[in-house]
């Protein structure tokens, strides 16, 4: 739905399904209620996830022709799409494979084009649309420096490729798409800072070349296509796990002419453990240890060094001396500031949307909490009361 700053949606990552049919019956049970209690006289948009298989079955000429009435009967479009998880990501265990296939292989190249190939058809005429994306791999697969480099340059030129299809699509459409990179914990790609660096240092010089041989450009305007088709999904979970100092990123983006392509508004968990409670503290995160999603831990010491477990297992094994705050991920309803002796990092994406109302940095904003199948039973709505929750929350915040 349209807000002050921008479009406002929640993922669709959140509903379980491991095809398109299974897909569409849950937004045709749960999308009308929640448009009914946020939207009711309005428009709202989606954020679509779909896996490789659902991609499979949309982009039939009847599947698309089928959704997009149900969208105009629903007052629904669609303007951002989550392409990060490929395969099943609900009642299997997930983990690292949530990046595979990754951006060395074709067929995650593949699976991308298509998806914008969806978005082209559902996109409102005059609207931008993006699909956010893993930030090229998971950086623990590749055991020496001249792997991860290789990966790094595989996965780069597979996505300039993607960046050729989508400046052709805007050439023969007008439909200007963006691929939005999402940097997370362990990721290649982990912080703003190494987003902005791999952009500066491996991006514009791998695919500067190409983007000017493709269409007879000079570099600086190879550049600016690159801009407009490449940005950055700023998942606030994923910065707030890191410490990450949120005006600071934006400010850099802001200066080196990169853009965001969505806001994910998610939040974390943390807790302080300086307190006279850190074993209860630690308890507490393990109501938090389940099976199906990673969820790293970043620890921050009392002289100011980051210390990161790859899953909380790792975490809870043993708490390290000098330790002032752990912060988890694990995707918490964003509604929600403190749970029993822990927080979420709510207070993160306050800071966020203010800066985005101050100044506004993007035009997608989507609340994504796709855990709500292995909350703890206490934090569990009823999934569209949670959706709808989440979303008002950040309506109130007048963004």
């Amino acid at each position: 739905m349209k807000v002050n700053t921008g479009h406002l949606s929640y993922c669709t990552n959140i509903h379980a399904g491991k095809n398109w049919a299974e897909d569409f019956k849950s937004l045709q049970q749960n999308f009308p209620v929640i448009k009914a209690a946020l939207s009711p006289e309005q428009p709202m948009g989606l954020g679509l996830r779909l896996s490789n298989a659902a991609s499979l079955e949309l982009i039939g000429e009847a599947s698309l022709k089928a959704f997009s009435q149900w969208l105009k009967a629903n007052s629904a479009y669609v303007f951002t799409m989550n392409g990060f998880p490929y395969g099943e990501f609900h009642h299997t265990i997930v983990k690292e494979q949530v990046h595979a296939p990754d951006w060395t292989t074709e067929e995650r190249k593949n699976y991308t084009l298509r998806l914008f190939h969806i978005l082209k058809q559902l996109l409102p005429e005059g609207m931008e649309g993006g699909i956010s994306t893993s930030p090229l791999s998971y950086r623990h697969w590749f055991k020496s420096t001249e792997a991860l480099e290789e990966a790094r340059k595989t996965a780069t030129l597979h996505l300039v490729e993607v960046l050729k299809e989508l400046v052709v699509i805007h050439r023969e459409t007008g439909r200007n798409m963006h691929l939005d990179i999402e940097p997370e914990p362990d990721g290649i790609l982990e912080t703003g800072r190494e987003f902005i660096d791999w952009f500066e240092n491996d991006l514009l010089p791998l695919g500067i070349p190409e983007i000017r041989a493709a269409f007879k450009l000079s570099s600086a305007e190879a550049e600016t296509l690159i801009k407009n088709h490449l940005c950055l999904c700023y998942d606030v979970c994923h910065f707030a796990i890191g410490y990450e100092d949120h005006a600071a990123v934006v400010t850099a983006l802001e200066q080196k002419g990169i853009k965001v392509g969505k806001i994910q508004i998610s939040a974390a968990l943390k807790a302080d453990l300086t307190g006279p409670e850190p074993e209860n503290i630690k308890r507490s995160f393990e109501a938090f240890n389940e099976p199906t999603y990673l969820h790293q831990v970043v620890a921050l010491k009392n002289d100011g060094s980051l210390l990161r477990y790859p899953d909380l297992p790792e975490a809870l094994a043993g708490l390290e001396k000098g330790v002032t705050q752990w912060r988890a991920h694990f995707h918490v309803p964003i509604s929600i500031k403190k749970i029993g002796l822990l927080e979420s990092t709510q207070d993160d994406i306050l800071t966020v949307l203010e800066i985005q109302k101050q100044k506004p940095f993007t035009k997608h904003l989507e609340v994504e909490t796709y855990t709500w199948e292995v909350l703890p039973e206490s934090l569990k709505l009823p999934i569209t009361q949670s959706i709808s929750n989440e979303l008002q929350w950040v309506v109130n915040t007048e963004i």
